[in-house]
């Protein structure tokens, strides 16, 4: 289920580009007070994803947002009453006319609109926000990782690396999560992911514990031409809560197209 939520710009600004840590802040806030308040304390999965601050401003407009400027935003996760709480809480916001802020960006809400995402056969998918693989130190000689990029741990999958790589542990994230959320044994006989395009790399940053965290992610395309109803529910699954990793700081927010 998702959030889109509409904003008018209180003054000048500039875009923060690592709002990653400021948006996911805000959401917190939020939900003080709700049974989902020892969220920001969960240790693994939160369930949930956030799109950019959209549109972006151009590069040629030294990324600046103007006074009365209209932005949009999407909240989404596969938990209803996580999203219905942070829409009660959004619209007393709404009522009350209160600004909200995202580190040094100031918004005025405009709207609030809770929708579903319907997959209907054939299905196409873009992340709109970089997806972040790590490859476990055990999978090194698996995937056959360069020994020059081999790091202690993990490495986070990047284009000199093998695309089966990043699709293998995509889907073995994404099956562990549906699992862990409903309580169950899910598997798939075949790969799902079969037909994907590279798009490009993205190097992101972001504030954390008031140290500068950096993170590799990419941008791609899926395109399923039939799914079953099995997958589908795995694929919605994952389009509310998230591709791969740090889906909680906005990571791997997927569209369909």
């Amino acid at each position: 289920m998702r959030l889109l939520i509409e904003l008018v710009a209180v003054g000048n600004c500039l875009y923060d580009s690592k709002y990653y840590n400021k948006l996911q802040g805000l959401i917190y806030s939020l939900l003080k007070d709700t049974p989902y308040s020892i969220l920001h304390n969960k240790k693994g999965y939160k369930f949930f994803c956030f799109s950019n601050i959209f549109p972006i401003p151009k590069e040629g407009q030294n990324r600046k947002i103007f006074e009365g400027e209209r932005k949009r935003l999407l909240i989404s996760s596969p938990d209803k009453l996580f999203i219905k709480f942070l829409e009660e809480k959004l619209q007393e916001k709404l009522d009350k006319k209160e600004e909200i802020n995202i580190g040094d960006m100031l918004f005025r809400l405009t709207s609030i609109k809770k929708f579903e995402i319907q997959l209907r056969n054939p299905v196409k998918l873009i992340s709109a926000t970089p997806i972040i693989i790590r490859i476990p130190e055990r999978n090194y000689e698996k995937y056959k990782i360069p020994e020059e990029y081999r790091k202690r741990r993990y490495v986070f999958w990047r284009v000199p690396y093998p695309h089966d790589a990043f699709v293998k542990q995509l889907e073995e994230n994404l099956i562990k999560k549906y699992n862990e959320f409903y309580k169950t044994n899910f598997s798939i006989s075949e790969r799902i992911f079969k037909m994907f395009r590279y798009k490009k790399q993205v190097i992101a940053r972001f504030d954390l514990h008031g140290k500068e965290q950096m993170v590799v992610g990419s941008i791609w395309e899926f395109t399923f031409p039939y799914l079953s109803e099995k997958e589908k529910k795995l694929l919605k699954f994952g389009i509310d809560c998230g591709f791969g990793e740090r889906n909680s700081l906005g990571f791997g927010f997927i569209n369909p197209r």
